[in-house]
């Protein structure tokens, strides 16, 4: 899941016709502009555009799913899901067509009045904050190792820089903090592109580096040659497992849902596609879900051909381990880390809008709000950054409820409440297995988890 923002006018204020998205009291999702305009997105710029929203972090815990699952298995779920994120866009266009309305929040408060539209802005909400969670423990796990490669090849591994958790607080209270706070990001705009890019280098990469690292893993290896060619060693732990369940599996879909959330963003870019349709922009929706499930695919099977049963739930932090001063994965490291830091930013800004809309509703820009509102989100994602031991944990969580809800639930709830179709359409019976499927999936999921987190502890 990523984020896209654009220039803002003055917060909290009425909702006009010229505002711009980064109005904080516009609606949470919605079109850049509410003028019709001249010439709207291309098509391929729309499916960039999306591609853009559903790349993110959940890149990272892929291959460790497909550890999880195996790679039959893994591939039929992410075909499920992918599947299903790509109909659920079907009923929320369709909605979109019916209504007249272009934003998330909104169409829940159509279907259920004000209580969806605040179960859309708590989910948002949370979601946002655990997106922000992840990126920083990316930012935790990952910077003390560029530090390290850059300044010091002989590293005893007690300098402070080596510390993660104070070189997270250090950065966020430096850098995030300051761009969290201001008033306007437009400009950060530009680095949701930036990153997207970064993303697909490091699916690049890490096809590249599948054989550099051998197998089986020598354990008292701390740096590997990048000729290095991986082994033809029989080791039951170098042979990929094609169907695989266990208590780790329950993070499999949560982090399918977490990597393909794109639907808080299907609506505002279909009100900026040039010559929209519903037909257009659910081929836009298909194009860009199958290109990313292309890049999720690979990246995931060429993590786990790398590590088999030794990938890492942050795959990153395998190569750290086994190539710590390889130029590919240093420079991988530092693009994944710049894009962390300027992303950050860009998700807190619709987190904040959903927390002040909830609390506060329409009241005329505060600072003190603003500043209050910043400082609790920041601080709650710091906290949850530096003491969640395992990214797994935010990718379950968080995929197994909102990502689930906004993914599959509330499609289905609003299409069921709002549509005119009978019980018996295609359609209708399409999002009651979607509701069902989100509910089942996100307890049977989040259940499972927490079981395995008591009998750990």
């Amino acid at each position: 899941m990523s984020i896209n923002s654009s220039d803002n006018t003055d917060f909290y204020s009425q909702q006009t016709a010229g505002e711009t998205e980064g109005d904080e009291t516009a609606a949470l999702l919605r079109n850049a502009t509410v003028q019709p305009r001249a010439k709207g997105a291309s098509f391929a710029s729309s499916v960039f555009n999306l591609m853009n929203a559903i790349m993110g972090s959940g890149i990272l815990g892929l291959a460790y799913a497909m550890a999880s699952t195996g790679i039959v298995g893994f591939c039929i779920l992410l075909l499920l899901v992918s599947s299903l994120a790509a109909y659920s866009i079907h009923l929320l266009l369709k909605l979109c067509d019916q209504t007249g309305i272009n934003s998330y929040e909104d169409l829940g408060r159509k279907a259920l009045r004000k209580p969806g539209k605040v179960l859309v802005g708590i989910a948002i909400l949370i979601q946002n904050i655990g997106a922000m969670s992840s990126y920083l423990f990316i930012l935790k796990s990952e910077l003390p190792a560029a530090i390290s490669s850059l300044l010091s090849p002989d590293s005893t591994g007690n300098a402070w820089y080596e510390d993660g958790r104070l070189l997270l607080i250090l950065v966020t209270l430096c850098i995030v903090l300051p761009l969290a706070m201001l008033p306007k990001i437009g400009f950060l705009g530009y680095t949701s592109s930036l990153a997207f890019f970064f993303m697909l280098y490091f699916a690049v990469v890490i096809v590249v580096k599948k054989w550099s690292i051998p197998c089986p893993l020598p354990h008292n290896v701390t740096t590997l040659s990048s000729a290095f060619q991986i082994s033809n060693s029989s080791d039951s732990e170098c042979s990929p497992k094609l169907f695989i369940i266990s208590s780790k599996s329950a993070y499999a879909i949560p982090t399918m849902a977490f990597s393909f959330l794109c639907h808080t963003a299907i609506l505002p870019i279909y009100c900026e596609l040039d010559r929209p349709s519903k037909a257009r922009m659910q081929n836009v929706s298909n194009i860009g879900i199958s290109l990313s499930f292309l890049v999720y695919l690979i990246s995931a099977l060429f993590g786990y051909l790398t590590f088999y049963a030794h990938v890492d739930s942050e795959l990153l932090l395998g190569y750290d381990t086994y190539l710590p001063r390889d130029i590919l994965v240093m420079t991988v490291r530092l693009a994944i880390l710049i894009s962390v830091l300027l992303t950050v930013p860009l998700i807190h800004f619709p987190a904040r809008k959903a927390a002040i809309l909830l609390l506060f509703g329409g009241r005329a820009f505060s600072w003190l709000i603003h500043v209050i509102t910043t400082l609790t989100i920041l601080s709650v994602v710091l906290i949850l950054a530096i003491f969640v031991p395992d990214i797994r944990q935010v990718f379950g969580v968080v995929g197994s409820t909102t990502s689930s809800c906004l993914l599959f639930v509330f499609p289905g709830i609003f299409y069921l409440k709002i549509s005119s179709q009978p019980l018996r359409s295609m359609d209708s019976i399409g999002a009651i297995f979607l509701v069902v499927f989100g509910l089942i999936m996100g307890v049977i999921s989040l259940s499972v988890i927490v079981l395995t987190w008591v009998k750990s502890s």
